[in-house]
């Protein structure tokens, strides 16, 4: 984790740097070699696993119902947790009966080789210690749909079917989840950044490389800004449409009241995120209040303490901060902290199809129907 200024410098280099920047002509090359050498040995290994599954070696188990999966080739933030609510929206809208799954990543349950449900449609059965973040926001947002979490996605969706008779799964994040056949591949892109520096990982942020895209059905561009730069190089023949991730609404606390996004205007404001990239947040929050006096950036599902809890609420009051604001997914993890949970904002945001939103799900539709 590391802390910003009023002024919106960093005060030391996080993690999100060094994964980030190509340092090519950096004199601090050499230190990061080694990333270098782990990050071709994985993209080895990804190609030797992508090459046993193209070839039939290793087998993909088909379901009795269509498979769409939603993901990206990159590590977090291009938004696949808004697809997959807006993506479940439209499906029940069409007179289908989707199901979520997840892997649950940061949730602690017994017995790895199982499959949990995390939402029967009705009531969420989980919290995020033992479900993950990301699928108890999924639950709470998409009422009716199922959502079940497993490591093995085949084992998941066999159960989303005996029980809940659905017609249509949805993987959250599942491009990388070769073991269960697809229908639909729906992968998202950085609309300005797609390959990150261009690295895999551990010196950059690419689970795969670019040529995994020829596996792509639909690319979504996400941004959070304009839409008319987006970079379209390297991207494969297949529909492309754009995508961006709206504010909604405000969210307080225990209480759950909703206040308009004009709440935050003219306001000084402390803001803080545990998401892959706390930036995306911050360039969404900025227009919308007066100014950003305070970003703490924590790591990516991070499990907050009674010590953070402690820091934001000096770092708000340091700053002569007016409002303290958080994502909807950290807020998921915040109400352990009752009195701290009822001080804090969470910005709810959406994903949209724009300008081509129609021909989106006239796409996605039409192959589904196939």
């Amino acid at each position: 984790m590391f802390y910003e200024n009023v002024s919106g410098e960093p005060d030391m280099v996080g993690l999100h740097d060094v994964v980030s920047r190509t340092f090519r002509d950096d004199r601090n090359l050499l230190r990061f070699l080694p990333l270098l050498l782990v990050s071709l040995v994985y993209r080895a290994g990804v190609s030797l696993r992508n090459f046993l599954y193209d070839t039939g070696v290793f087998h993909a188990h088909k379901m009795t119902c269509a498979v769409i999966s939603v993901g990206n080739i990159m590590v977090g933030g291009t938004g696949k947790t808004p697809t997959v609510i807006m993506l479940a929206d439209m499906l029940k809208g069409h007179g289908y009966r989707p199901a979520i799954l997840s892997r649950g990543y940061g949730g602690k349950r017994k017995g790895r080789g199982r499959a949990d449900v995390v939402s029967d449609g009705r009531d969420v059965l989980m919290g995020p210690d033992k479900a993950g973040d990301e699928p108890v926001l999924i639950a709470r947002s998409v009422p009716g749909v199922p959502v079940i979490v497993a490591r093995d996605r085949s084992c998941a969706g066999r159960l989303a079917v005996e029980r809940f008779d659905v017609d249509v799964l949805i993987l959250d994040d599942g491009f990388q989840h070769r073991r269960l056949a697809r229908d639909i591949d729906i992968v998202l892109l950085d609309g300005r950044r797609p390959f990150g520096n261009g690295f895999m990982l551990p010196r950059g942020g690419m689970r795969e490389p670019p040529n995994a895209l020829r596996r792509a059905d639909v690319v979504i561009m996400t941004s959070t800004g304009e839409m008319d730069d987006l970079s379209s190089e390297g991207i494969p023949p297949v529909p492309v449409f754009k995508g961006r991730r709206r504010s909604l609404d405000l969210l307080k606390g225990r209480s759950k009241d909703t206040y308009p996004l004009a709440y935050l205007t003219g306001k000084r404001v402390c803001a803080f995120s545990g998401i892959a990239r706390p930036e995306s947040f911050r360039s969404i929050l900025e227009p919308l209040c007066g100014e950003i006096v305070s970003f703490i950036p924590f790591p990516d599902h991070h499990v907050y303490t009674i010590g953070d809890v402690e820091d934001v609420r000096k770092a708000c009051r340091d700053s002569g901060a007016q409002a303290m604001v958080t994502t909807e997914k950290d807020g998921i993890k915040l109400t352990r902290f009752p009195d701290f949970f009822q001080d804090v904002c969470m910005l709810r945001i959406e994903m949209e199809i724009i300008p081509l939103g129609r021909e989106f799900e006239e796409y996605m539709t039409t192959r589904l129907k196939r």
